[in-house]
């Protein structure tokens, strides 16, 4: 047990070191209810056309599926709000994708992280995970105490609100765990589901990706059809609405990590420019940025949405 405080203290304490805001753990085990929601939002389609949201289920809600042997859960959040405040003088981009790709960024401090904690503790196994595997995220965040799932489906931290990127470390030796937070501090407000321009937002924390802003400028890769008429409110990448709105974000502070600090370029773009730009121009500027999901093509799909949009009024 001794041994097993002290790793839990080195975890932690070497999670603020390197830059994580937080860190909770939680064992592992089947994420029973977790598996029931999931379960049904396939089965009604809301997942739209992520058909890698069905793949693996038995890994997304068992990590000893993911890590044999695996004992604990360790989750670390990164803030990502912006300390910059954007013009938008035509399309919006989500503040997720200000400034360098989360998914590099982070994965760089988990492959540290490891290797710190193999030094400092010994031989563990482990595997990190960044918004790219099938781990449920948020249901671990809220079993490691970190917060809450908020109405809007997204992770909320008391008293420092939304705008985090989460991270999942599963390895193979005990620790002591937190206490999972169970009660709901959204209360009575229904912000974000008023403020939802196309209605995503359902009921028991669930989000219809076929409604989803977020969900058409980045995960539909089709063409949008000529009676494609959905208001996508000048965003061009992503979508902030539901967290702008929620009383918890009045909280949030700017980030401290460097590489999440707005790409210049973003500051002052106008629609035609990124209409005119090339892909050797896109690279050069978004190489390490996560824009580079939804490629030029995408980008440029989207923007030209929003133009004809507003041409038709």
């Amino acid at each position: 047990m001794i041994n097993q405080t002290q790793h839990t203290q080195t975890i932690k304490s070497f999670a603020k070191e390197i830059g994580f805001d937080f860190c909770g753990i939680a064992p592992a085990k089947e994420l029973t209810e977790d598996a029931k929601r999931l379960e049904k939002w396939l089965n009604t389609g809301q997942h739209g056309t992520m058909k890698y949201m069905e793949n693996h289920f038995d890994l997304r809600i068992n990590p000893t599926k993911l890590v044999p042997n695996a004992k604990s859960v360790i989750t670390l959040v990164l803030n990502y709000f912006p300390k910059e405040k954007t013009n938008y003088p035509n399309s919006k981009i989500a503040k997720y994708a200000f400034g360098q790709d989360y998914h590099i960024v982070i994965k760089e401090k988990l492959k540290i992280f490891i290797q710190h904690l193999q030094e400092k503790i010994g031989a563990i196994h482990g595997r990190g995970f960044v918004d790219s595997a099938p781990v449920l995220e948020r249901a671990w965040a809220k079993e490691s105490g970190l917060g809450w799932i908020g109405k809007n489906a997204n992770l909320i931290i008391k008293n420092q609100g939304s705008f985090y990127f989460i991270a999942t470390l599963i390895i193979d030796i005990s620790l002591d765990y937190d206490t999972p937070l169970t009660h709901n501090y959204c209360g009575s407000c229904t912000k974000c589901i008023d403020s939802c321009p196309t209605e995503a937002i359902l009921p028991n924390n669930v989000i219809d990706a076929n409604k989803c802003i977020s969900y058409f400028t980045i995960e539909l890769k089709d063409s949008f059809s000529e009676n494609f008429n959905t208001d996508l409110k000048e965003w061009a990448f992503g979508c902030d609405i539901c967290q702008d709105v929620c009383p918890w974000n009045r909280f949030s502070k700017p980030t401290q990590t460097e590489e999440f600090h707005l790409i210049p370029e973003l500051l002052n773009i106008t629609n035609n420019e990124w209409l005119s730009m090339n892909e050797e121009v896109f690279k050069k500027i978004f190489g390490k940025s996560a824009l580079k999901r939804t490629k030029l093509k995408g980008m440029q799909r989207n923007i030209k949405h929003l133009v004809n949009l507003k041409d038709s009024f």
